[in-house]
């Protein structure tokens, strides 16, 4: 098993990050160069078994189900159903924590692949999508 790690202290209570980031369907919103998703599976994006669909020119480019979210704990944990990368059991999850200088913001994802495989994982969804996303979500609440 594979783990990837990022996070970010924000200068706002964690409430107020979780109003950002708590809602599965509102990804597109605060981390760049993600798409809008829509919401198949549940009428309630935030209900575990919810899948956000991502779009790009009319063609469906990735899927992920919400397996589990907790508002009053701050965190989700989701799937990605069709990563385009040979690896498997991938399970992530996005947590806000109370912080001395505000929030602390901590996106992680645990998944089974060969080595070879990690260096691909750390750039496309380490930097490019988690470090990324808490780079902008700190720029927001600076």
């Amino acid at each position: 098993m594979h783990e990837l790690t990022r996070s970010t202290v924000v200068t706002a209570p964690p409430a107020r990050v979780w109003e950002v980031i708590g809602d599965f369907a509102a990804l597109g919103d605060w981390v760049p160069g993600v798409p809008p998703a829509r919401i198949e599976e549940r009428e309630d994006a935030n209900e575990p078994g919810a899948v956000r669909v991502f779009t790009v020119d009319g063609k469906d480019v990735a899927h992920e189900r919400l397996l589990e979210r907790d508002a009053a704990e701050r965190f989700y944990v989701y799937t990605v159903l069709d990563l385009p990368l040979p690896i498997t059991d991938y399970r992530a999850t996005l947590t806000v924590r109370e912080h001395p200088e505000g929030s602390e913001v901590v996106w992680s994802a645990s998944y089974e692949g060969s080595d070879d495989v990690v260096p691909q994982m750390e750039e496309l969804v380490g930097d490019t999508t988690f470090g990324a996303g808490l780079d902008a979500l700190r720029a927001r609440f600076a």
